[in-house]
């Protein structure tokens, strides 16, 4: 196949090319629907490039992180770097995060899948799997990767991976304080699948279960976020205690699995790299979300991109010009927006 074409191959191939078994739900057929080829596989990295950040454990959790050169004698802020499906342990995101890291951003990439990681990524142990035998056999030979993957999706809610987050910003605020209060909170990106956790971080929203601590606490004179107010009375005798926002500012590229109730109690500034018809972030959510966004009084900008596969925004190689330009593009239009706010 030529560098062309490959470079340009739609996101709904190779692993990702389900074949509808009778009786699937939609949600079954495979995970085109819902990740696109850029969120499972890497892109090819560039010969020579490499990362140069270090992967540690803050609040019990992996975490890979990278540091301006000239970290801490200058200040600098914290970004919180949320991935797609590939992961920590992608070369591709690694270098990723260096580049925010070379802009002035302390950038902490937490791993989210650290006890569930994607069928076939490098850290993947199918032992560790004990219905995979059975799961294969529900599917044929060429569809059982991409059924794996589908189980995998299911499994990986806001319910199991925010706590996840959530340990690693409190550990952060303790590591990372000065960065923290100087950049007067955390700022977040989002890739694919992180693109919809960092859309969860920038909202407030009602929980059964009261949240032990506030981004605000411990940090001084904060001004993008006032402290909690006592919940009302209503929420109190419901058991519902608001939680959130837990990020200043964020800037999400090609999410995927957001749905209109995600944007509901969204607060902070948010950016969206959006890619021309990407059927993983449909022109209906976003243009609900714009909607939303702008009838909240909430900062946004969404910039849509022709000619690109969904996921193009991460790092890696590509043989079309045009991409690797709207690639840079993109990642413009994400630190701008950091640095704006």
């Amino acid at each position: 196949m030529a560098d062309q074409e490959l470079a340009t191959k739609a996101p709904e191939n190779d692993a990702m090319e389900a074949i509808p078994i009778p009786g699937d739900t939609p949600a079954q057929v495979g995970p085109s629907m819902e990740l696109g080829e850029h969120c499972v596989t890497d892109r090819p990295t560039p010969f020579g490039v490499g990362p140069s950040g270090e992967i540690t454990q803050l609040g019990g959790i992996d975490v890979y992180i990278s540091k301006p050169s000239d970290y801490p004698h200058l200040p600098s802020k914290l970004l919180l770097f949320l991935t797609g499906a590939t992961g920590l342990h992608a070369e591709n995101n690694q270098i990723q995060a260096d580049k925010f890291a070379t802009e002035g951003f302390v950038t902490i990439m937490p791993d989210m899948f650290s006890d569930d990681p994607l069928p076939g990524s490098m850290t993947y142990n199918e032992s560790n799997d004990p219905s995979v035998i059975e799961q294969i056999k529900m599917r044929v030979a060429e569809t059982g990767k991409s059924f794996l993957i589908d189980m995998w999706l299911a499994r990986q809610t806001p319910e199991k991976v925010l706590p996840i987050i959530q340990k690693v910003i409190e550990a952060v605020k303790d590591e990372f304080a000065d960065a923290v209060a100087n950049g007067g909170g955390l700022y977040s990106v989002g890739y694919c699948f992180g693109g919809r956790m960092t859309l969860l971080l920038a909202s407030e929203k009602a929980d059964a279960q009261p949240i032990a601590h506030n981004i605000t606490q411990n940090l001084p004179n904060i001004p993008f976020i006032s402290q909690p107010a006592p919940p009302p009375s209503s929420d109190i005798e419901a058991g519902l205690v608001k939680k959130g926002p837990y990020i200043k500012a964020g800037a999400i590229a090609h999410a995927t699995l957001v749905t209109k109730d995600d944007f509901i109690g969204t607060q902070v500034p948010l950016s969206f790299v959006c890619v021309e018809n990407d059927q993983l972030f449909p022109d209906d959510v976003k243009t609900h979300g714009e909607q939303f966004l702008n009838t909240n009084g909430v900062e946004n900008e969404f910039k849509t991109y022709d000619g690109v596969p969904h996921g193009f925004a991460t790092f890696g190689d590509y043989g079309d010009e045009k991409i690797k330009g709207r690639q840079v593009e993109a990642f413009e239009q994400m630190l701008a927006w950091l640095k704006n706010h």
